[in-house]
């Protein structure tokens, strides 16, 4: 069932400001079923955590001595790196980039009727 204009959700509390209002101008300009709601939201929120991961590694480094002398990867990166792609599958799957295009208007075969 899509959502209409009357009964928009709002955008849930847990998300950062910016998200917030990302994901409220989906559900304002698009038209959504409930369960699209739930895939914009699960996209919010890994949008969030990649840029979480990102804040602790610009503050850590990228990289750190574990306790055996060794030079490791922050585990930041890697959250990072999957919540981008996961953010990137669940946009996919909205499909948000394409709008149904109204037909090409099409003269007539002229052709067929001994035309050019």
């Amino acid at each position: 069932m899509p959502i209409t204009p009357k009964k928009q959700p709002r955008p849930p509390r847990h998300l950062q400001a910016a998200t917030r209002k990302w994901w409220a101008s989906v559900v304002r300009d698009y038209v959504l079923a409930d369960h699209h709601i739930l895939l914009l939201t699960a996209a919010a929120e890994s949008l969030d955590r990649a840029a979480m991961a990102r804040e602790a590694v610009l503050k850590d480094g990228a990289f750190f001595i574990d306790r055996h002398g060794s030079r490791k990867p922050h585990p930041g990166l890697m959250v990072e790196r999957d919540n981008r792609a996961l953010f990137s599958k669940l946009l996919r799957e909205l499909d948000l980039d394409t709008e149904p295009a109204p037909p090409a208007p099409r003269g007539p075969n002229l052709k067929r009727f001994g035309g050019k």
